[in-house]
């Protein structure tokens, strides 16, 4: 006779870690986010986004949408709240920009809702940055500069929305919106990699 399934909290692990799948997604669709926020002509490839759309839908969101549900599965109730949040983030910036807000411009009444929309996914940021640091200092600083960079977010847009040319395409303030996702995507790839590269070697190669 077969012996029996296992218990439910005794059934043996399927999955590996999605962590890297999910910071990998986030990071290098963050990167590509920040590029597109540069001055013209640094940003002009990237302008209205267009670049990003692909990257967030089929990585920056499905694939950390699919890494949050593993993650949960596994009972790390952190990792996949938050792979499942941004991927579903993702899915939620392209829709907004692509259907609702377009290319619409400096004094456009939608920017507003641009700025609260950034508002939002900073304070969901903040749940997760004040649980972060039992989860290593990289992770803590993904969030502490990824909630930076909402904030930021939440300053470029609705001085927008107000008329301000502070944070026109030629504006040098966008060079510090840039410049900081960018970093915050390249603290997550550095995360992701210290992670595989720890796990593959089977030993602490890279700190995180």
């Amino acid at each position: 006779m077969e012996e029996g399934p296992p218990r439910v909290e005794e059934k043996p692990e399927w999955w590996a870690s999605p962590a890297v799948v999910g910071l990998m997604g986030f990071g290098t669709t963050t990167m590509i986010a920040g590029l597109s926020n540069l001055p013209t002509p640094y940003g002009a490839g990237f302008s209205g986004n267009w670049v990003v759309y692909g990257m967030a839908l089929a990585f920056g969101g499905t694939a950390q949408l699919i890494a949050g549900l593993i993650a949960l599965r596994k009972g790390n109730m952190f990792a996949g709240s938050a792979f499942m949040g941004y991927g579903a983030f993702w899915w939620a910036f392209t829709l907004m920009l692509t259907t609702y807000v377009g290319q619409a411009g400096a004094g456009s009444p939608v920017l507003y809702g641009v700025a609260g929309f950034a508002f939002v996914w900073m304070m969901f940021t903040f749940t997760f940055l004040i649980n972060s640091p039992k989860h290593g200092w990289g992770i803590f600083m993904v969030f502490l500069f990824l909630f930076l960079a909402f904030l930021l977010l939440v300053v470029k847009f609705y001085s927008l929305a107000a008329g301000q040319s502070t944070f026109a395409p030629d504006g040098s303030a966008n060079w510090a919106v840039g410049g900081e996702i960018i970093f915050t995507g390249l603290v997550a790839w550095y995360v992701a990699t210290a992670d595989l590269t720890n796990w593959n070697y089977g030993r602490k190669v890279l700190p995180a």
